[in-house]
């Protein structure tokens, strides 16, 4: 009875966090925010009895990248972020037509993968989700996909780096 109201609860705290962090103008403040959101996602982790994900959760994503998060904010010196001006509304219907033909090509991709969720019975799913077998199948069939998540991290990295020393110039 428990474990239900807890999962909910908590993932009222990720909704909760992750609309502070959208609607905050400080770029520390938004920061925190996520910071709360990755904690109940998380939390969220450890109430479906994944505590390997739920524990990484924690000392990668809340703790190393956020810091890391934090002192470029601090490094770039970032202010409130501007306020928008009106919007145009050939932007919102090419936003709209955009997300559109995202959603599209999603349910495309998934059902030429036929991602169709399969339930584990549950010592199957206990070995799955043991550190060994998590090790074993990032480095070998998904391997390729690892690499891709690497190359696109770096280009973004490399964006984020060369747009932050423009404004400087």
């Amino acid at each position: 009875m428990l474990e239900p109201f807890l999962f909910f609860l908590f993932a009222v705290l990720a909704v909760v966090g992750a609309l502070g962090m959208l609607i905050s103008r400080n770029p520390v403040q938004s920061a925190l925010w996520m910071v709360m959101t990755l904690f109940a996602v998380a939390c969220l982790y450890l109430t479906l009895n994944a505590q390997f994900i739920g524990v990484v959760q924690i000392l990668v994503y809340a703790g190393a990248i956020m810091v890391l998060f934090l002192f470029v904010i601090m490094l770039l010196n970032l202010e409130a972020t501007p306020r928008l001006g009106g919007l145009d509304w050939k932007k919102g219907v090419a936003f709209v037509l955009g997300v559109a033909v995202l959603a599209q090509l999603l349910v495309i991709l998934s059902l030429r993968l036929n991602a169709a969720p399969t339930l584990l019975p549950a010592a199957e799913a206990a070995d799955a989700t043991s550190v060994e077998n998590l090790g074993l199948a990032l480095l070998t069939e998904h391997a390729f996909s690892l690499e891709i998540i690497g190359v696109l991290l770096l280009a973004a990295t490399i964006g984020a780096v060369l747009l932050a020393k423009k404004r400087f110039v």
